[in-house]
């Protein structure tokens, strides 16, 4: 969240259930001085409308991939842009990639992840 505001993006909000994570998150924002600037919200990723984001960051497990990918595509606006850390999403080809290992991203257009996916079910 603090990185994708460097980068300009605004609002900077971050969705947390574990208490202990979220702590940690606002005191690592307090702490790089972006304390007021991003926000973290103790929320559940699954009950937030998305509806209105353009820029979605996300760094979940593997297994958790093809349910989120059934949400965002459900609730995000074809000019938004999903980035998936550490691990990719299996059904959608990235528009690109950066790293590698651990600190692999994954950037998908929603646009076109839509237009793959529904010239999949068509075919």
């Amino acid at each position: 969240v603090v990185e994708a505001y460097k980068q300009g993006l605004r609002p900077a909000l971050g969705y947390e259930l574990n208490p202990w994570l979220l702590c940690l998150a606002n005191y690592r924002a307090w702490r790089a001085g972006y304390h007021g600037k991003v926000s973290f919200l103790k929320k559940d990723l699954w009950k937030v409308d998305l509806s209105d984001c353009n820029n979605v960051i996300v760094f979940l497990a593997p297994s958790v991939k093809p349910p989120l990918a059934t949400k965002l595509l459900a609730e995000l606006p074809d000019g938004a842009r999903v980035v998936a850390g550490r691990f990719p999403f299996p059904s959608w080809t990235p528009s690109s990639t950066l790293g590698q290992g651990l600190e692999q991203v994954w950037a998908y257009d929603m646009k076109e992840v839509r237009r793959a996916v529904q010239s999949s079910t068509q075919g």
